[in-house]
C-alpha cells in the first residue's frame, strides 16, 4: 500500500506562466547540480544509462507507468546501480497535470480532478512497488502544471518536481545543441533530460555534456 506523508517544496518555487498553465523552477543548494531524466513511455537509452553508470555520476530518474510496464530489462540495469540513480514519479499514463486543459505538445491532460488523482498515486504506487522506494518527488508529462493541480499534488503529499534548465526539449534537439545547453549549467541548477529516447541523438549530447561537467569539476546530487 502506498505510505503518504504531506510534504513540503523545498527552496521555493517560482514559476514561469505559459497561458493558464505554469511550470515551476526548482534549484538545489550549491555547488551541485541535479540530473533528472524523464522515463517519458518509450524505450530505454542504455548508452546514456552506462556512460552515467560507468562515471559514476549520480541522477534521478522520474518512471512512468507505461515505461515500467514496457521495460523491465531497463528496470534491472537501473536497480543494479541503487548507488547512484534515485527514482521518482512521471505519472501513471504520462498525463499533462492540469484537469480539462487541451492537450500540451500532443500530451493529453488527465480529464478532472479525480484523474489527477489517480495518475499521481498509481504512479507513485508503481514506483514504490517496482523499485521498493516511495517517491518523494512527482513531474507531469510537459513539466506545465494548472494551479490547482499543483496545490492538489502536493495535498497528496508529493512534491512537484520542476527544474531550472531544459538540457534537451524533449529529447527533440540534436546532440551539440544538448551538450552546449548542459554547459551552461550553474551551481544549483536542475537540469531535466530524457532516457526513453534510444534512437536519437540528444542522448549522446546529453552525456557528453554531463562529462564534461564532471572534468570541471561539478558535483551532481539526488534531487532532494
Amino acid at each position: 500500500m502506498l505510505r503518504r506523508a504531506l510534504l513540503a517544496l523545498p527552496w521555493g518555487t517560482p514559476f514561469a506562466q505559459a497561458g493558464a498553465l505554469v511550470e515551476p523552477t526548482l534549484h538545489i543548494p550549491p555547488p551541485a547540480v541535479a540530473l533528472t531524466l524523464d522515463l517519458c513511455p518509450g524505450g530505454f537509452d542504455e548508452r546514456l544509462f552506462r556512460g552515467l553508470a560507468e562515471a559514476g555520476i549520480r541522477a534521478t530518474w522520474f518512471l512512468t507507468g507505461d515505461w515500467l510496464r514496457r521495460n523491465p530489462a531497463g528496470l534491472a540495469l537501473l536497480l543494479a546501480h541503487r548507488d547512484l540513480f534515485a527514482f521518482a514519479n512521471h505519472g501513471e499514463h504520462h498525463l499533462l497535470a492540469a484537469p480539462g486543459s487541451a492537450p500540451l505538445f500532443s500530451q493529453r491532460a488527465v480529464a478532472d480532478a479525480a484523474g489527477l488523482r489517480a495518475e499521481v498515486l498509481n504512479g507513485a504506487a508503481l514506483v514504490e512497488d517496482t523499485t521498493g522506494t516511495l517517491p518523494r518527488w512527482y513531474r507531469g508529462a510537459t513539466g506545465f502544471y494548472s494551479r490547482d493541480a499543483i496545490a492538489q499534488v502536493e495535498a497528496m503529499g508529493m512534491a512537484v518536481a520542476g527544474f531550472s534548465l531544459n538540457a534537451d526539449a524533449g529529447a527533440s534537439l540534436g546532440a551539440a545543441a544538448v551538450t552546449a545547453r548542459v554547459l551552461a549549467a550553474r551551481p544549483g541548477d536542475v537540469l531535466v533530460a530524457h532516457g526513453n529516447q534510444p534512437h536519437r541523438p540528444a542522448g549522446a549530447g546529453l552525456l557528453a555534456g554531463v562529462l564534461a561537467l564532471q572534468r570541471q569539476g561539478m558535483p551532481f546530487a539526488w534531487l532532494g
